[in-house]
């Protein structure tokens, strides 16, 4: 069991930057792909960033391809996700999850290959 805690949330001008930060906690951390999700109101949840267990590879939604980056300190037991240049459609409750089912290089982007969830933080992007 993996328990997830994100931070760094908050309200930010268009143009702005975050960053978001997820605590890991029970076993661990480092045996594990991590992924960011968001979800705007009315709409799905949807991926946005993920990395593999070291860390070497990392893989965008189209939306934030070239904004944001994800990366991991395992040291530290946190995954982080750097957001600039940042729009109002970024607005959402972003999600940190850890993989623990299929295969990262195939299934990165699928909600349901993620057991671990975390609360959210919310992100407001004003225009």
């Amino acid at each position: 069991q993996v328990q997830l805690v994100e931070s760094g949330g908050g309200l930010v001008q268009a143009g702005g930057s975050l960053r978001l930060s997820c605590a890991a906690s029970g076993r661990a951390f480092t045996g594990y792909p991590m992924g960011w999700f968001r979800q705007a109101p009315g709409k799905e949840r949807e991926f946005v960033a993920a990395t593999n267990r070291v860390g070497s590879v990392s893989d965008y939604a189209d939306s934030v391809k070239g904004r944001f980056t994800i990366f991991r300190d395992d040291a530290e037991n946190t995954v982080y996700l750097e957001m600039n240049s940042l729009k109002h459609e970024d607005t959402a409750l972003y999600f940190c999850a850890a993989l623990n089912r299929g295969n990262y290089y195939k299934d990165y982007a699928r909600i349901s290959v993620y057991d671990y969830w975390g609360q959210g933080t919310q992100v407001t992007v004003s225009s």
